[in-house]
């Protein structure tokens, strides 16, 4: 789960989500999650079968963000929930056992909890300052400090979100995280796939030296 894309065809510099999809897969994207939230049910499900497809075929984790319901209908790997989705525990009964279900959080004791309550992973933000989300004053560019906090409050996998790109995505995974998701990193971008790529490769520079750096001196 190191590099995730969450779409948004309004911020895809009038490109399709399926075309966006297309290219982070190219570059190497891990996970694609669908947002969509600003049309119509109806055009998210089209847009989520094409892109259940595309993932598919590819071996790429597909989520859908907050309708459980969808996730269900387009097949995908499982959903992300904020506050005021389903519980976690409702989204696994409809889902299933082998469903993943991520929860966004932004301090670590909301991290406990969702981790206490099933959740499989954590998106914590927003990180940096984000356009592309309505946050909450306590969870507006919550920093690389409380990543760090969060991180070391629990043991599932977390993601960070909000105004990531490659030249502060190593922040980000140098504080504990697991790996970035993004938008407008991808999605606004000239060439999508080289996006995808450079952001791979800084995620993937910050994880070897923190492997590095955690690994005890040999006797």
């Amino acid at each position: 789960m190191q590099t995730y894309l969450v779409t948004q065809e309004d911020r895809s510099a009038g490109r399709s989500t399926t075309e966006i999809v297309e290219a982070a897969i190219d570059g190497g994207v891990d996970v694609v999650q669908l947002r969509e939230k600003e049309t119509t049910a109806r055009r998210r499900y089209e847009i989520g079968q094409a892109v259940r497809e595309q993932t598919a075929q590819a071996g790429v984790t597909f989520l859908v963000n907050d309708r459980v319901d969808l996730a269900a209908a387009v097949d995908a790997d499982g959903v992300h929930l904020g506050d005021e989705d389903l519980p976690v525990a409702a989204a696994r009964e409809v889902l299933g056992q082998d469903a993943i279900i991520g929860r966004s959080v932004s301090t670590p004791t909301a991290a406990r909890k969702a981790e206490d309550i099933g959740a499989d992973y954590l998106g914590v933000g927003a990180v940096y300052q984000t356009g592309t989300k309505d946050v909450t004053a306590e969870s507006a560019e919550i920093g690389p400090e409380t990543v760090t906090a969060i991180t070391d409050a629990v043991s599932i996998p977390v993601v960070g979100i909000g105004g990531i790109r490659p030249s502060n995505a190593t922040e980000v995974i140098r504080a504990g995280a697991d790996g970035v998701a993004v938008v407008s990193a991808i999605t606004t971008a000239d060439d999508p796939t080289a996006a995808t790529r450079k952001l791979q490769e800084s995620v993937e520079k910050a994880s070897t030296e923190s492997q590095l750096a955690n690994e005890e001196p040999s006797a």
